[in-house]
């Protein structure tokens, strides 16, 4: 299957997948469809269980019992390899950086302040903010290497803005079913918050990938995450399937069951891609972490993480924000978020570099038939 053939597939059974499986999960209890699809979104009709000890420390210990083995073959794989003496070979610091540092600092004050003379332009400094932090981080990357993901190929840059916008509207359609946020503070038309929500949206996937080839680009997570200790690989096939059909199941129970399933919304759409990658015999991140390379996969997950730091931070204080109201763990509040929902991130960090991977396959086979065309 040709390069751009595989990718709308991929495509259609995801979106498929993840637009309706919810749907006829909710249609077969018997609840009003019409809720889940009201925009903007507003009513409030998932009742959210309230906090308990029980849960909380069963998610934390399973959320434990996935990073700490990851973090001590890391730290193991660092210590076993050898040490690199030579300095690091640092560029200068763009000038494009320093352009980005001060509009970062300048709508970071506007966002937190409310000057009466920006009163209406308020609501509107998350975007900026954002725009503000990708530059920043490129001139990082640019900083340590000398390439960025801004300078090095700005066509596929470009494009990740528009996809990136598509990529998190999927999961504000998954969130009506789970209701795990909702945003305060601003009132849109429908037209207004398509518009209104759909730029910040656009600055998710340049911010996380940008983020984690800056984290690529550190000595200490290569040396400690390019060179683990192989996994056995599983029957690649059929663990395949039975993804693909556990996702499918917990994507129709998702509406039905919300406060026991809601960590699917994260969960399903990497092993939906994942599972289809390995149907159609196509390289997918998991093959590297059987093959002792999990320095992407974990340059992903802390790049989510870092991200949904400032994502959070700069949420706090801003007039047009979200809040959270997540069943069963509800405590322990780090910014809006409670503790143990920045788990979602590290999935979350392997969806944005799983769909990287998909635009860098498609662009590299477009620009090979562009050059073999020429060479004929």
């Amino acid at each position: 299957m040709s390069g751009i053939k595989s990718v709308l597939f991929k495509f259609i059974i995801l979106a498929g997948m993840l637009l309706g499986l919810p749907q006829l999960g909710v249609t077969l209890a018997g609840y009003p469809v019409g809720r889940y699809v009201q925009f903007p979104p507003k009513t409030q009709y998932v009742s959210h269980t309230p906090f308990s000890w029980f849960a909380f420390t069963l998610f934390a210990g399973m959320i434990l019992a996935v990073v700490l083995p990851v973090i001590i073959a890391g730290i193991r794989t660092y210590k076993k390899s050898a040490e690199n003496t030579s300095a690091a070979v640092l560029f200068s610091f763009p000038w494009w950086g320093w352009l980005g540092v001060a509009s970062g600092i300048v709508f970071w004050v506007l966002a937190w302040t409310r000057f009466p003379w920006f009163a209406e332009f308020q609501p509107h400094t998350f975007s900026p903010l954002w725009f503000s932090y990708i530059i920043v981080i490129n001139a990082l990357c640019f900083r340590r290497s000398g390439r960025s993901v801004m300078t090095t190929n700005p066509g596929r840059f470009i494009l990740l803005f528009p996809l990136s916008a598509l990529f998190w509207w999927f999961f504000e359609y998954l969130n009506r079913f789970v209701q795990n946020w909702y945003y305060v503070g601003v009132e849109f038309g429908p037209w207004e918050y398509f518009w209104y929500a759909t730029l910040p949206f656009s600055t998710v996937l340049p911010a996380v990938l940008s983020t984690q080839q800056w984290f690529l680009s550190m000595t200490w997570l290569r040396r400690g995450f390019s060179h683990v200790s192989s996994i056995p690989a599983p029957r690649t096939q059929w663990l395949a399937v039975s993804s693909l059909m556990v996702s499918g199941a917990g994507l129709v129970g998702i509406g039905i069951w919300p406060n026991y399933l809601f960590p699917l919304l994260w969960v399903s759409p990497v092993l939906i891609i994942i599972s289809l990658q390995a149907l159609l015999r196509e390289h997918h991140i998991l093959a590297e972490i059987t093959d002792g390379d999990w320095s992407g996969a974990v340059a992903a997950a802390l790049a989510a993480i870092f991200c949904g730091w400032f994502w959070e931070m700069w949420n706090y204080f801003s007039l047009a924000k979200w809040k959270y109201s997540i069943p069963l763990v509800h405590r322990f509040q780090v910014f809006e978020m409670p503790v143990l929902g920045y788990a979602g991130y590290f999935p979350f960090g392997l969806e944005c570099m799983v769909i990287g991977i998909m635009v860098d396959r498609l662009l590299s086979q477009r620009q090979n038939r562009h050059r073999c065309a020429t060479l004929k």
